[in-house]
């Protein structure tokens, strides 16, 4: 058993030293803060992330309380808090937040229901959002939740109890391609 376990470490030395051949980009990351963690948040992880508060610039898989991800990030992200630059894949929790733009699906494990508590994407929101409350810069897909907001739509659909599309100025005037700014149940923009 012991034999088996020095050859275990061995291997695990060997790979995270030959990772560390690679300039800035990493295999896997363990932090308990950004500040408190095997590498710095200024190197890429591609690969996994295990913290209870991590921010890196990612692609792979994030596990932790609060996953924070830098620039252009891609993969999945799985804890209470999950935010970032730009995104790319999936991001689960509670609170799911893109300062600018995100493709892909927000979305978490709340009161039962399929979705987070609050979705943000201040920029271009393309994909499928579930929260009880989404706000996307401008909506490209679906926002599916209690209460839905978006500045402006090129292509969307809001289905929830009430739906904004702040561009949408006329109510009812254009159909079928725009039904109104507020609505109840469902709005869209084609």
């Amino acid at each position: 058993m012991k034999k088996t376990m020095k050859i275990l470490i061995a291997c695990l030395a060997t790979v995270l030293v030959s990772t560390g051949a690679m300039a800035g980009t990493r295999a896997f990351n363990l932090s308990l803060t950004p500040d408190i963690a095997i590498y710095p948040r200024t190197d890429t992880i591609e690969g996994l992330t295990l913290s209870i508060w991590g921010e890196n610039q990612q692609s792979g898989l994030a596990l932790g309380i609060v996953n924070g991800s830098a620039g252009d990030s891609a993969g999945v992200s799985l804890g209470c808090l999950n935010y970032g630059e730009n995104y790319k894949g999936l991001q689960w929790g509670l609170v799911n937040y893109t300062k600018h733009n995100s493709a892909g699906f927000q979305g978490g494990f709340i009161f039962g229901f399929l979705a987070s508590g609050v979705n943000y994407v201040g920029g271009n929101m393309t994909g499928f959002y579930t929260a009880v409350f989404n706000y996307a810069g401008n909506l490209t897909g679906l926002e599916l939740g209690l209460i839905n907001y978006a500045e402006n739509a090129d292509s969307g659909v809001q289905i929830g109890l009430i739906n904004i599309i702040n561009q949408n100025k006329s109510w009812f005037g254009n159909m079928p391609s725009e039904v109104a700014p507020v609505m109840i149940f469902v709005n869209w923009r084609f």
